[in-house]
């Protein structure tokens, strides 16, 4: 094998198109670009989302709602997700990720706990935020609820 042999593999490369090489090619005279107008001429055409003048989509949609790019969101787990754990299990944002009680979220803050359901095992609870029922909750079944 020489250097000077090798080739791309088959039907990897495409010729490029060859404009304004005779009317015999298909692509003579105007070069693909028709009869004069806009489209015709060198650095011609319209910019994207231009309509001809008339007021533009963009536009003539009302625009609503807005994106708080600082707003900080929880990784939000329900005592439901919970109790069904065994007893002594130390939950925390990793746990909670690792097993797949919830979502992954964005502008993650940490996780926070909230006390939709029943839970009857003692367990141990690291969270950012706790709901007051859900606190009242992880309590009364003898567990510890720290914020961290």
């Amino acid at each position: 094998m020489r250097i000077d042999t090798l080739s791309p593999a088959e039907g990897a490369t495409k010729s490029k198109k060859r404009l304004g090489r005779g009317i015999g090619s298909g692509l003579g005279k105007t070069s693909g670009k028709g009869h004069k107008g806009q489209w015709a001429r060198s650095g011609g055409g319209v910019r994207p989302g231009f309509e001809g003048g008339q007021m533009p989509i963009s536009r003539r949609v009302p625009k609503r709602g807005f994106n708080h790019r600082g707003k900080k969101e929880y990784v939000i787990v329900n005592l439901s997700n919970l109790a069904e754990l065994p007893e002594g299990t130390v939950v925390d944002y990793g746990f909670v990720m690792e097993n797949g009680l919830a979502k992954a979220v964005k502008n993650n803050c940490g996780l926070k706990v909230l006390g939709s359901g029943e839970l009857k095992v003692a367990l141990t609870v690291k969270a950012a935020k706790f709901s007051e029922s859900a606190k009242a909750a992880i309590e009364a079944a003898k567990g510890t609820a720290e914020i961290l």
